[in-house]
């Protein structure tokens, strides 16, 4: 069963904030391959959603929470699943403060 997924307004922020980075230093080819690899991992975590790594969630004190990479982009998709979907909460580039950057998160 596939579950829908949905991203938080923050996530969709991240990814608007990539893409811009992506078209203007590395052009279009580059920035459509970044949203190419988003959807593939939307599509993946949709249907296996226990597969991403909760690594960050003891670190982070976050039950549930798993990640994802984006394949050749060094970027990685934070989500926990629920009843209803699988809710996306951040797509941050692995070599920021991950912690300080997910304590913007709304975790309501």
């Amino acid at each position: 069963m596939t579950k829908p997924v949905v991203p938080r307004e923050l996530a969709n922020g991240d990814v608007d904030e990539t893409i811009a980075h992506y078209l203007k230093e590395a052009g279009e080819e580059v920035a459509l391959s970044f949203v190419d690899a988003l959807e593939r991992a939307y599509r993946h975590i949709g249907r296996h959603p226990a597969s991403g790594s909760s690594r960050y969630a003891s670190e982070l004190r976050l039950p549930g929470l798993r990640t994802w990479p984006l394949g050749r982009f060094p970027h990685i998709v934070f989500y926990v699943e629920t009843n209803e979907c699988i809710d996306v909460w951040r797509v941050l580039h692995g070599a920021r403060d991950i912690p300080a950057w997910m304590q913007e998160t709304d975790r309501g």
